[in-house]
């Protein structure tokens, strides 16, 4: 069974910088797509990027040039940096890993972005 587990949320300031990391219990070349998502208060969860096995990547057009998905195939965790964030940016972030079987998820971590 595959697992995952988010880390790095936190509490930042408006302007500031998280790095979000997705910790597999498989090596990450077994998941031909992996993704961010998020969900905040009230709201529908929504993609946020994603990464395919070839590295190919595409984002939510709101964190275009702020946010980098990245992933090496042959270690465990997959990252998201973020930069620049705002008020908007508050909410639970999700990865999400896809084999052949289906769609696997973490549990979230809480990314706050508040002065």
């Amino acid at each position: 069974q595959v697992q995952l587990v988010e880390s790095g949320g936190s509490l930042v300031q408006p302007g500031g910088s998280l790095r979000l990391s997705c910790a597999a219990s498989e090596r990450l070349w077994m998941f031909y797509m992996m993704a961010w998502y998020r969900q905040a208060p009230g709201k529908q969860r929504e993609f946020v990027a994603n990464i395919d096995s070839a590295y190919r990547t595409n984002y939510l057009d709101s964190v275009k040039g702020r946010f980098t998905i990245s992933r090496d195939n042959g270690e465990k965790t997959m990252y998201l940096q973020m930069s620049n964030l705002t008020s908007e940016d508050t909410a639970m972030y999700y990865c999400q890993a896809t084999t052949g079987l289906g769609a696997y998820w973490g549990q979230g971590t809480q990314v706050t972005v508040s002065s």
